[in-house]
């Protein structure tokens, strides 16, 4: 679906601004003139933010800076590490891929050596088997590239489908003609490459007696592009428990609040038509009737922004005063989040009153002024001492109001994505005959039954007082879930690549064996005519895989090292150098590799020598 905005002239009248909002906030956006950068345009700034910071309190002026970055930085900047690690798992992945081609290309050409070799004899030249080769190998890749092209588009749009939101410029993501013409170039390259190494090769005499004279340095080749194999392996496997154990721990983290059975309204009202604080609590507190009197639901509350995501009213820390104390804070001490609610949503979200009472209908009335702290206010404010009975003000939102009675602790939330830590805040009731601005409100209710039943009659409600009201209904499963999708998504393609990545070395090994198999038929058949065993044979091809197989695991541990040390920024609670994490990955990689050997080992135990006597 596309997305449509609506762009209004921004009237900059500073008198109407601190009248209805006197906490809205303002972005300056500029473009640069030619030859002007980032550094210059900041030290132009410089003389008029000096100049801005009269009007900041004294206390508070260290704690203001000055910033300028490209727009580009700003779209991107929480995803560009994860951009650069998906294009690493890619070119693995491709790495991988062309090791496998490489080694069947080899293979090929070895089983090919007697044609080559009567070729050769009918009077072709090196350079005409080198050219037939090449062209070969690079018809493939050729190919090969055209069908990944389209593979590559139906991937692409799978993946747009199932991105989360806030990926910068992602939709406009396509196959454009630098990826086409990347893909041509690495097509045509890694094809030449193919057929380079069988075709710079010798044809000798005894091919021509079908004999199988094998070439050392191609053996070595296919080892190596093995180890490569499992080496790029395990850092996929290992970035890729990285993140689903980031992931894991995430979604691990304790929000202070319910999720199951609860649904979340976002109601906005318009200007126009609701233009003042009157207007907007007198539809607000009809709707609140209306749906008290739905059976179906439990506990109905509302509140002017929700957690964990939907942002929060905020003061200074230090424009609360304590009667009698003298003020801890330095500078801002910084911010302070509160909301104002009404007595069921602690009730509603599950929110436990730790201490004290939580908020009653009696507190809503006009001369009462009560208040409920967080657990972490509660700690700075009263470090000493039990705070239930004390009294505050706040100077932020309603400009040195009346003092406010401590009536209950509630437990911390995070009201901040899941990342941060909880931070302080406070809770004021939410009164009909309130002054401040609530454009924007959420109701909350607690239902046992479906939701897809009960989220109808709630429209129903909303439309019976103003069917021109917008309103857009979530679960708070889903509104937990949406600040997981960025992480979810980069461990499930990291996790897709590692996976084709572990099946890849798996055929590359398979198909190593196999041939390995096949080339020293002779030998074996010979080894259990002269008295060796099944299993003797078995564990010489075991021998075999194990040197390349150690191999490549220990510079795939040695590249994991260094490389996860990228993922840094992507992580929560979790060690890049995990050794569990470590240990694992190496474990899945040689349970792949000992099942692709198992399947050649056992053709190679039950060779008939009489059979493989007579082989070829």
């Amino acid at each position: 679906m596309t997305r449509a905005d609506i762009l209004l002239p921004q009237a900059l009248d500073e008198a109407a601004l601190y009248r209805n909002n006197p906490r809205v906030l303002l972005r300056a956006f500029a473009r640069l003139k030619p030859g002007i950068g980032i550094a210059q345009a900041v030290a132009a700034l410089q003389p008029w933010f000096q100049d801005s910071l009269r009007f900041v309190p004294p206390q508070f002026r260290a704690e203001v800076s000055l910033r300028v970055r490209s727009l580009r930085d700003r779209q991107i900047e929480d995803a560009r590490v994860g951009a650069w690690v998906l294009l690493g798992a890619v070119l693995a992945v491709l790495l991988l891929a062309c090791t496998n081609v490489a080694n069947l290309w080899l293979a090929r050409s070895a089983a090919r050596r007697r044609e080559f070799a009567v070729r050769a004899a009918l009077g072709a030249t090196r350079m005409r088997l080198a050219r037939q080769m090449l062209t070969e190998s690079a018809l493939v890749g050729v190919l090969g590239g055209i069908a990944g092209i389209g593979v590559a588009y139906l991937f692409l749009r799978a993946f747009v489908a199932i991105a989360p939101d806030g990926i910068a410029r992602l939709q406009q993501a396509s196959l454009d003609l630098r990826v086409l013409g990347f893909t041509a170039v690495v097509s045509l390259l890694s094809g030449i490459l193919f057929g380079l190494a069988p075709a710079v090769g010798r044809s000798s005499p005894e091919s021509l007696t079908g004999r199988n004279s094998q070439s050392v340095t191609r053996g070595m080749f296919r080892q190596v592009f093995v180890a490569a194999q499992i080496a790029a392996s395990i850092m996929l496997l290992a970035g890729a428990g990285l993140l689903l154990r980031t992931l894991w721990k995430i979604q691990a983290i304790p929000l202070g609040v319910e999720t199951q059975q609860i649904v979340v309204g976002h109601i906005s009202l318009a200007e126009h038509r609701y233009p003042d604080v009157a207007r907007q609590l007198q539809f607000l507190s009809e709707l609140e009737n209306r749906l008290s009197r739905i059976p179906e639901i439990n506990s109905l509350a509302f509140s002017d922004t929700l957690p964990p995501s939907g942002g929060t009213q905020a003061t200074f820390f230090a424009s609360i005063e304590v009667p009698g104390h003298a003020h801890p804070a330095k500078g801002t001490g910084g911010m302070v989040d509160w909301r104002m609610v009404t007595p069921n949503y602690f009730k509603a979200l599950g929110i436990p009153i730790e201490r004290g009472r939580g908020f009653t209908e009696e507190d809503r009335a006009p001369t009462e002024n009560p208040v409920i702290l967080s657990a972490t206010l509660a700690r700075k404010l009263f470090p000493d001492e039990d705070p239930l009975g004390k009294t505050l003000q706040f100077s932020a939102f309603d400009r040195k109001g009346p003092a406010r009675t401590i009536v209950g602790i509630a437990g911390d939330v995070k009201n901040d994505g899941l990342l941060k830590s909880s931070g302080p805040e406070f809770y004021i009731p939410w009164k009909n005959d309130s002054q401040i601005w609530v454009r924007r409100s959420y109701v909350i209710f607690r239902t046992q039954v479906s939701t897809a039943t009960v989220i109808p009659w709630v429209r129903e409600e909303i439309a019976a007082l103003d069917p021109t009201v917008p309103v857009e209904f979530s679960t708070m499963n889903e509104r937990v879930s949406k600040l997981t999708q960025r992480q979810r998504f980069n461990a499930m393609l990291v996790s897709l690549f590692a996976g084709i990545a572990v099946l890849l070395a798996a055929l590359g090994i398979y198909g190593v064996v196999s041939f390995l198999v096949v080339q020293r038929t002779q030998e074996i058949g010979v080894r259990l005519a002269l008295g060796a065993t099944p299993a003797k044979v078995m564990k010489m091809v075991f021998a075999n895989v194990a040197q390349w197989t150690v191999a490549g695991a220990l510079l795939g541990l040695a590249g994991a090292w260094f490389c996860t040390k990228a993922l840094e920024s992507l992580l929560f609670e979790v060690k890049a150098h995990d050794p569990l994490l470590f240990s694992l990955s190496l474990a899945v990689l040689l349970a792949a590799a000992f099942l692709a050997t198992w399947f050649p080992a056992r053709r190679a135990m039950r060779v008939d020598p009489m059979v493989a006597l007579r082989y070829e």
